[in-house]
């Protein structure tokens, strides 16, 4: 599996349920932050409930909000709940062991690759959605400050 825009998704969903924090938000809401469709909104959300990262109220009123804590979701529990397979694209087929190369690469990749993926599951355990929450405020709150 190669990169996809589901990790960017989730993430970007849940600092806003964090954001509103006791306010439900619906998934079209969500989707207007996004410029995207309500319909890859609640895929990814039904994904993000499916982790326990999410839970969704039905009827009037209804909508999404953070099942936890927005300072105990990590960055990497948005990804996990999202993604799927590696990070890094392997060989879709096996190479000729006819080759040095061929031989030899998959088994150099792998444990480069597993450091690389295991680097990044790292970096993004220590960021929360809190963090990204009062990240968002202050970049506002510079912004509003009238300039000399």
């Amino acid at each position: 599996m190669g990169l996809s825009s589901r990790s960017a998704v989730a993430i970007h969903a849940l600092t806003m349920l964090a954001r509103w924090g006791e306010r439900t938000l619906t998934s079209a809401e969500i989707a207007d932050s996004l410029a995207s469709n309500p319909v890859l909104v609640r895929r990814i959300l039904g994904s993000l409930r499916d982790a326990g990262l999410v839970w969704a109220t039905e009827g009037r009123g209804g909508g999404w909000s953070l099942a936890r804590p927005a300072r105990e979701i990590t960055l990497y529990d948005a990804y996990r709940a999202v993604e799927a397979g590696p990070i890094l694209s392997r060989h879709p087929h096996e190479p000729s062991s006819q080759c040095e190369v061929g031989r030899n690469i998959q088994a150099l990749l792998e444990v480069e690759f597993q450091d690389a993926e295991r680097a990044m599951e790292e970096r993004l355990g220590r960021t929360t959605i809190a963090h990204l929450v009062q990240r968002t405020l202050d970049i506002e709150r510079e912004l509003a400050l009238p300039t000399r």
